[in-house]
């Protein structure tokens, strides 16, 4: 069954590992069948949430006038979403974290378009060795997960890679090729 996926990069490093983890997947999911968007949150302008609790007064999810509302309703079709980045201090960059914290106008009890059932994978690599370097990041996945009642489709987290084109020697990008291509 063909999915609409939203692939969400955090990566200002363009060719990056995990930008290239997300290209990989992309190919994988587009080869199945899928059809695939890319949103590099780093390249766009997003301003973090500012509580205004304004959600939805103006029919969109944000009152914020800015790549948000594209970002959002590309969000709104997506069947699976994929967040692909970096650690940046044991999380996710800010750009990306201020496209996460924007997620909060879908909590609102005034939410036109509420997310929840959609499926998700994270794509992560960080410089540090040892899997415990991604326990914060995925305490912020697992906060979303219990919001929004998504469901993990899998997850490929990559130590030990820092200089661009790294991931390269360590098999992540055939891995998330072929998660991409198995996705039904």
């Amino acid at each position: 069954m063909k999915k609409n996926v939203l692939v969400i990069t955090g990566s200002p490093r363009k060719g990056g590992n995990s930008d290239l983890m997300a290209d990989a997947f992309i190919k994988g999911a587009c080869e199945a069948g899928h059809s695939v968007d890319k949103f590099e949150t780093a390249f766009r302008q997003v301003t973090g949430c500012i509580a205004c609790e304004r959600c939805w007064s103006n029919g969109r999810a944000c009152v914020i006038d800015d790549d948000w509302q594209e970002f959002s309703e590309k969000l709104e079709k997506a069947d699976v979403l994929v967040f692909a980045y970096p650690l940046y201090w044991s999380t996710m960059p800010a750009q990306m974290k201020a496209v996460i914290d924007r997620l909060f106008s879908y909590c609102s009890d005034k939410c036109l378009h509420p997310l929840t059932g959609k499926e998700y994978v994270t794509l992560i690599c960080g410089e540090c060795e040892g899997d415990e370097i991604f326990s914060e990041a995925r305490a912020v996945q697992k906060g979303l997960d219990s919001y929004f009642e998504w469901k993990q489709l899998g997850e490929l987290a990559v130590h030990s890679v820092f200089k661009k084109g790294e991931i390269k020697r360590t098999g992540a990008l055939e891995k998330a090729y072929e998660m991409g291509r198995s996705m039904k």
